[in-house]
Formats: C-alpha cells, sequence, structure tokens
C-alpha cells in the first residue's frame, strides 16, 4: 500500500465521509487528502469496509494500521477490526486466529502504527479491513498489507475430518483441521484451505505443538484406518486457480511408529485437466520406503511427472493404525502441457499417424482441386530434409568427440596430469558431474538458466578473484585460466560400492596390484554378515562381525577395548560382475583408505583381496551415525531427567563440531578433499568420539538427501556450496561451505532437512542468487539451541568469495576454546 505497487483503482471501500477521505489515501504513513480512509459515520452494528485487491492470490500474513494523524490535525483511530477475505470476489470468509476469535487490537493514538501477525496466515486475493466500535463514533484508517505471492495456486482441498486419538496414559490428541476455512459436511471438509496449508511443520511429536494455549494434536490433521470403513486409504481432493504442470507433491508426514502413526506405505494421484472434465484414467502412482528406525517426521515428495490439470484427486494408503500431515506443497511449471500416455506399437505408431494424416481423406474433405499432391510433396520434402539435419547434428558430434579424444590422449602424453598457471592452487578438482556435453558453457547455461552471460565471463576466471576475462571461447572458458585435472584421471564422486570418494590430487596411477596395498589380508571366513548397509552400481556395503579381528591386529588397534572377539566392523564388498575399470576404482579407493591416519576419520582396517569378491574393511561405530543419534535425542534439561527422556547437552554438542573440524582439518593437510561432509556420514562410539566416514550415499535411508541427475550422478546438492553445483569445482573450501551446513544439523538436533521448505530444482536455482550475490540468496535460519558467535561462524562458511571462508584450522581454533576441558 505504503509504495503503490496496489493501484487507487484497486483499493475501494463501503463508504467515506468526503472524496479526500477517500479509500485511496488509506495508506500506511502517507498524508495525501485528508490523510486516511474514513467512512461515513460507524454504528456498533455497522459493516463498514476498505477493500483491497491484491492482484493476484497472496500468501498474507502481517496487517498494519495508522489513525489519521493529518499532520497534526487528525483525531480519528480504529481501536479494533477485524478481517474478511474472498479467493474469487464472490464468497467471502471471516478471518479467526488460532483460539477462534475474530476481532484485533488497532491503534491507541493517531500516530503511531500497529502491527498485527495473522496466525494463521491467509491466503486470498481480496482482503476487507472493517473497523470494529463498541460505540457511534467516526474511525479513520491507513493500513499496510505484508505477504507474498501464492504461486502453489491451490485455492481449496477436501479431505475427510480429523479425529481423536485416546490412547492411555496419553492426553487425547485432536487431530482436527481447526482453522478449515470451507465447509464442513458429512464428517468431510470441502472448498476451503487451511492448516495443511498455513506453512506451520509439525514436530517429531505430534502431542507437542508449536504454538501455546492449543490442544496436543494440533498441528497435526490425522486420521485412524479402522475408521474410514476399512478401506485403507485417505482420499483428498485439490483444487488449482488455473491449469499448471505439475512436477511433485511435497507431504509432510508424522513418523512416531511407537504410536502407531506412520508415513503412508503409497499414494495414487488422477488428474483432471479442467473442472467440468471427467478424471484420466491413468493416475501416477508412488511407493515410499517406510521407515522403522526413526521416528522423525519429514516430507515424503512424490514425483508426479509432468502432469496437466485444475484439479488433483490423491489416495493416500496407511502403513499402519494412524496416518498424520501437517503441511501439503504442489511444485508445478509455468506452462502446462497435455498429457500424452504411452500407446503400445500396436496401437500407435508414428508413421502410421503422419501416413493417415496425409493420405487418409475424410468423407467430409472437399473435392481435390488439384493442390492435394504438392502439398504431399511439400511435407514428405520437409520430413526428408529434417531427417537431413538430424542426421548432420548427430554425425558431426561424433566426430568432434572421436577428435577431442585423439587431442587428449596427444596432450596426456606430453604434459603431466595437473597443468595451469605455475601460480595456481593444485589442490582442487573441476569435476563437470552431469556429462561431457554439460562442459559447454552455452549448454549449461540451457541446462541451469540462472547463469547469465556474467556466468560465463566468472567461469573462464574460475569464478574467484582471479584475472578478469570477458571474451573467449568456450574452450578456453574451461580450460586456459583454471588449473583442473585431465578429466579421464578424476575420482568419480560415488564409488563403486555407493559410497563417497575422496578427491585426490595426486592419484595417477592407471593400475594397481596387492603389493600397492598395505593394509593387511584378513581371514574370509571370519566376516560374519549382519546386515546390508547400501549398494552402488557394482558393490555394496556391509554390517559384519569380525571374530578375532582385534588379535589378528595387535597391539596399537584403533578398535575398543571388548570383553568378546567379535566386533562391529564395515565391510564394502566389490560385486562379481563388477567391470575392470570398477574393479581398479575400488583398489585406488583401497589406497586412499589406507593412507588415512586419524583419530577422528574413520580406519580401513584390514583388505580381502586375495580372491573374489574383493572386500575392505573399516571401522564401525556401535551408536551409528550422528543423524540418527541426534534426531532421536532432546536438549538436556530438567524435563529430559525426569522422564528419562534421551538427551544431549550445548557442551556435547560444541564437542562433536570441534571433533569434526579436526577431522576436516587432518583430511585437508592432505589436501584430500572429502565431497559429502554431513552428519549422516559422521559415525559415533560409546563415548561420543566422532569419526567421519562416507557411507551416507549408499544407504536407503538417506536417498532423499541426494538429488539424482540423468538417472545416473547422485549429487548431496543441499550441502554443496554453489561453485560446486554450478561449476563442478570441489575444493577444501566447498568442504567448509558444507561443514557449516553440518553445524546446521547438528545444532537442529538433525530434526528437519536442510533447506526443507525448498524443492531440489529451488535449491539449485538458490545457487544461482549466490552466485549472482544480490542479496536474493536464501541462508539457513540460525538454530534456537546456536549461540550467535557460532552461526555467525556458519554464515562466514557460506560466503560467496572462498577468500571470504574460513580454513578448517581456522575453524578448529575457533571452535575449541567453546568445549569444556
Amino acid at each position: 500500500m505504503e509504495d503503490k505497487r496496489i493501484k487507487d483503482e484497486d483499493i475501494t471501500a463501503s463508504s467515506q465521509w468526503y472524496e479526500t477521505t477517500g479509500p485511496q489515501y488509506a495508506r500506511l504513513n502517507r498524508e495525501e487528502g485528508d490523510g486516511a480512509w474514513c467512512p461515513e459515520g460507524l454504528e456498533p452494528s455497522d459493516t463498514q469496509y476498505l477493500q483491497v485487491d491484491l492482484g493476484r492470490l497472496t500468501f498474507l500474513t502481517v496487517v498494519g494500521t495508522q489513525g489519521r494523524y493529518a499532520r497534526n490535525s487528525g483525531n480519528e483511530f480504529a481501536r479494533y477490526y477485524r478481517l474478511n477475505y474472498s479467493r474469487d470476489g464472490l464468497l467471502w470468509k471471516s478471518w479467526r486466529n488460532r483460539l477462534g476469535i475474530m476481532v484485533m487490537e488497532g491503534n491507541k493514538n493517531t500516530y503511531a502504527s500497529v502491527i498485527n501477525d495473522i496466525h494463521p496466515p491467509i491466503i486470498t486475493r481480496y482482503i476487507r479491513v472493517i473497523p470494529v466500535t463498541k460505540l457511534s463514533t467516526t474511525v479513520c484508517m491507513r493500513v499496510e498489507l505484508y505477504g507474498c505471492s501464492w504461486d502453489e495456486g491451490l485455492i481449496s482441498y477436501s479431505a475427510p475430518e480429523g479425529q481423536l486419538m485416546m490412547q492411555p496414559g496419553y492426553p487425547f490428541a485432536n487431530l482436527n483441521d481447526s482453522t478449515y476455512d470451507g465447509v464442513h459436511e458429512k464428517r468431510r471438509l470441502f472448498d476451503g484451505l487451511g492448516q495443511l496449508t498455513d506453512g506451520v511443520i509439525g514436530l517429531d511429536d505430534f502431542l507437542r505443538t508449536r504454538q501455546f494455549s492449543v490442544w496436543p494434536g494440533y498441528d497435526y490433521l490425522g486420521w485412524r484406518n479402522e475408521s474410514l470403513g476399512m478401506q485403507g486409504y485417505v482420499e483428498m481432493e485439490f483444487v488449482f486457480d488455473r491449469q499448471r504442470n505439475f512436477t511433485s507433491m511435497k507431504v509432510h508426514s508424522n513418523n512416531m511408529f511407537t504410536h502407531g502413526v506412520k508415513i503412508f506405505s503409497s499414494v495414487s494421484c488422477w488428474f483432471k485437466p479442467r473442472l467440468i472434465a471427467g478424471w484420466e484414467p491413468e493416475a501416477v502412482t508412488f511407493n515410499t520406503v517406510l521407515d522403522d528406525r526413526n521416528p522423525s517426521a519429514r516430507y515424503v515428495t512424490v514425483p508426479l511427472n509432468c502432469r496437466a490439470a485444475k484439479s488433483l484427486r490423491c489416495r493416500f494408503f496407511f502403513a499402519d493404525v494412524w496416518m498424520m500431515f501437517s503441511e501439503i506443497s504442489f511444485q508445478s511449471g509455468n506452462k502446462p502441457h497435455r498429457h500424452v500416455p504411452w500407446f503400445t506399437h500396436s496401437s500407435f505408431n508414428l508413421q502410421t499417424q503422419l501416413t493417415d494424416l496425409i493420405f487418409s481423406p475424410s468423407a467430409s474433405d472437399p473435392p481435390d482441386d488439384g493442390n492435394t499432391p504438392v502439398l504431399i510433396g511439400c511435407l514428405v520434402t520437409i520430413i526428408l530434409l529434417l531427417v537431413i539435419i538430424i542426421f548432420l547434428i548427430l554425425w558431426c558430434q561424433y566426430v568432434c568427440k572421436v577428435l577431442e579424444k585423439v587431442r587428449r590422449q596427444a596432450a596426456g602424453a606430453a604434459v603431466p596430469l595437473f597443468y595451469g598457471p605455475a601460480n595456481a592452487d593444485p589442490h582442487y578438482e573441476r569435476v563437470f558431474l552431469l556429462d561431457p556435453q554439460y562442459q559447454n558453457p552455452a549448454v549449461l547455461r540451457n541446462k541451469l538458466p540462472e547463469l547469465s552471460q556474467s556466468a560465463e565471463a566468472s567461469a573462464c576466471g574460475g569464478g574467484y578473484a582471479e584475472p578478469d576475462v570477458t571474451q573467449c571461447t568456450p574452450h578456453q572458458c574451461f580450460h586456459s585460466n583454471a588449473p583442473h585435472y585431465a578429466e579421464t584421471d578424476i575420482v568419480r564422486l560415488q564409488g563403486v560400492t555407493g559410497s563417497n570418494m575422496y578427491a585426490v590430487p595426486a592419484l595417477t596411477v592407471d593400475s594397481l596390484t596387492r603389493k600397492d596395498i598395505s593394509a593387511a589380508e584378513f581371514p574370509r571366513q571370519q566376516l560374519i554378515f549382519r546386515e546390508k548397509l547400501g549398494e552402488g552400481q557394482f558393490g555394496e556395503v556391509h554390517l559384519c562381525e569380525a571374530e578375532g579381528l582385534p588379535e589378528f591386529l595387535g597391539e596399537g588397534s584403533p578398535l575398543p577395548e571388548r570383553d568378546g572377539h567379535s566386533v562391529l566392523v564395515a565391510v564394502k564388498q566389490l560385486r562379481a560382475d563388477a567391470t575392470s575399470q570398477a574393479r581398479n576404482d575400488f583398489l585406488k579407493e583401497i589406497k586412499i583408505m589406507s593412507r588415512l591416519n586419524d583419530p577422528n576419520i574413520i580406519r580401513l582396517l584390514c583388505v580381502c583381496v586375495s580372491s573374489d569378491p574383493l572386500c575392505m574393511v573399516t571401522e564401525y561405530m556401535e551408536n551409528g551415525d550422528l543423524n540418527m543419534f541426534l534426531s532421536q535425542r532432546e536438549i538436556e534439561s530438567t524435563l529430559t531427567h525426569a522422564n528419562n527422556i534421551p538427551s544431549v547437552s550445548l557442551s556435547d554438542l560444541l564437542h562433536m563440531s570441534v571433533q569434526i573440524s579436526s577431522g576436516m582439518k587432518y583430511l585437508a593437510s592432505l589436501n584430500f578433499v572429502h565431497r559429502d561432509l554431513a552428519t549422516r556420514n559422521c559415525l559415533l562410539d560409546r563415548r561420543l568420539t566422532i569419526k567421519i566416514a562416507d557411507f551416507g550415499m549408499s544407504r536407503n535411508l538417506y536417498s532423499s538427501d541426494y538429488y539424482r541427475i540423468q538417472g545416473r550422478a547422485v549429487l548431496p546438492i543441499r550441502w554443496m556450496a554453489w561453485e560446486s553445483i554450478l561449476l563442478g569445482k570441489f575444493t577444501t573450501a566447498s568442504d567448509v561451505w558444507a561443514f557449516g551446513v553440518t553445524l546446521w544439523e547438528i545444532f537442529t538436533l538433525c530434526k528437519e532437512q536442510p533447506y526443507s521448505l525448498l524443492s531440489d530444482e529451488q535449491v539449485i536455482e538458490n545457487t544461482g542468487e549466490f552466485f549472482r550475490n544480490q542479496g536474493r540468496q536464501i541462508f539457513l535460519y540460525a538454530p534456537p539451541l546456536c549461540p550467535p558467535s557460532l552461526f555467525e561462524l556458519m554464515m562466514r562458511c557460506w560466503s560467496r568469495d572462498i577468500p571470504d571462508r574460513p580454513t578448517f584450522e581456522g575453524l578448529y581454533q575457533a571452535l575449541r576454546p567453546h568445549v569444556n576441558q
């Protein structure tokens, strides 16, 4: 209102005293006209209103009001007011707060503004501010509205009413949608929005709430399986403002399985292109990975395969007695595309369709006037030209690849692995993790539209404080001014077992044999397999018991003291169908691991490589990974002690942070780049000693933490620095960025995923904002448990420019004094 983005013609009113007190003068902090909007008299029973058309659906969160000051001559203001709103301008609804109160406190004088948070927020296009009085009086108002555009476009959802949970020994949990603004009829909700779109994410324990003075279960809408006629699912419908091209649906679901609550086992969604049309017969079905180990609530992302619709009907199938949702959101493209179903060869053929189109006359066609042969000839000529052009493009690409391979082989015979300016830092790797074609800056811009022409110029200089180059060829951009590694010798991000692999600057061996491995050969028959932790394309990671391992390793063994002879170990095993390249990569990984010797880095204990399958045996901690450990605990307090709730202290969290920084300091001293630092890759023993590992990528439990590109590479984009995502550049400084995100995880007790409100695509878009550095990038919020000085350290880790980020040595020295010795 104040900056006049809302035009005068979009502000109307039920009445006004004079032309100079009309609705166009109801702008906060402005003194045009006679200083405010003043309705024509106001009785206690009147409904005089100021109406604002916001121009589009808006997520309204705050309202500010003032009285009429009129350069010190006004003396009218509204002590109370209420709000009505409408999404279509026809059906009006009255806003109520979470306790059902409609009236808000207004002003106490004529000049000071009063800001009121709207809880719950309003999704609307039209808003009416209605002054309320107990006596006949004159009031005047100036108004400001705060919010953001509701780009999701959801205008209503329908669902069964939430239900009451009664469990012995626990308080009643009323799991209804208490802020729903639609119709309640026959135990169903129709034509409204409520708690599933209010932006409030429920806690892991559904009995606890983020709001004060409300009942247990308030943040969730929940249903009991048996109460829905034993049909085994909950059906919901979603209506949008227009047809959209849906890419995914995100459902925040509770998973407190100790109370019979789990995320849904599967979901099927049907699509309706128009409200008056029928439902399309082909549904999208998604099966979730159920988790009986981690009770944390979580977002489940359901791919919707770019289906176009204005309305969706989804059936969520129960996995246990209860199912609870706290938030549902949709991601969609701007331009809807008609969904084309898959056809079998017998029912659909492109050639047949073209033949029918060209040669099959209709009974209603006009008589042949002699132009038909000409038209057919033109169409056939166009098709032949397209085929020739496609063939030429493919042939050129093939020839270019062959020539490039020859050039690289020639260059590899004449130059060392690392090349670049003599004063350049040799300790980083430049990798494009998509396909070789994306190393062309023009193609990269098409893949990531956020990169403008200035991105190419920055890529020429590595994106940092290197010489400014404004013009260069694509080859120069990525090979002249930035040191890098020959692409054929790059260690891949994902190892053959599905785990992460360190980036190592000096490992140039083309083939390795047993004599290159320093680790001792362990008797294979003494490994007892207990559980598969994860897998990759050519290998697997298993949890095993190793009998007699302490005696085998002898004095100085890194293993904890045990009464028995069996210890838990992680065994990476190469599968029998592995390629020769995978076998060589596996041996390289063994050589990398054998070089690591630090109290906070996972150790390679022994190997089994005298016969197939090849195995490497590493440490494994009985307390599992840090993410699982923290997500099952609360911060230490009198309440946790009294109720025997597993807890950690702030000192424990700081001690963990110091240990991780110490381990990364050691890796940095060897010029090793981890590339996947996160709490899921930090293991704990019973004394809370942390060892940095690399199993996270291979475990299904953490599959949602990785973004899959082209169905092949997986990237932990929520932990990656912007230059790693946009430029494929992994350095110790990008590990520092990931360390900042890991600190954030620790001080949120791993209760939510970083950038949990952003989709994977939005996370990538946000990296473009970091690149442009125009102040629009989104940072992670400050965790409530985190001291301000520590959050400042996190923010330094997320600096746009590498020189502004701290080193791991500096991080270790900064964190160490905070730990009680």
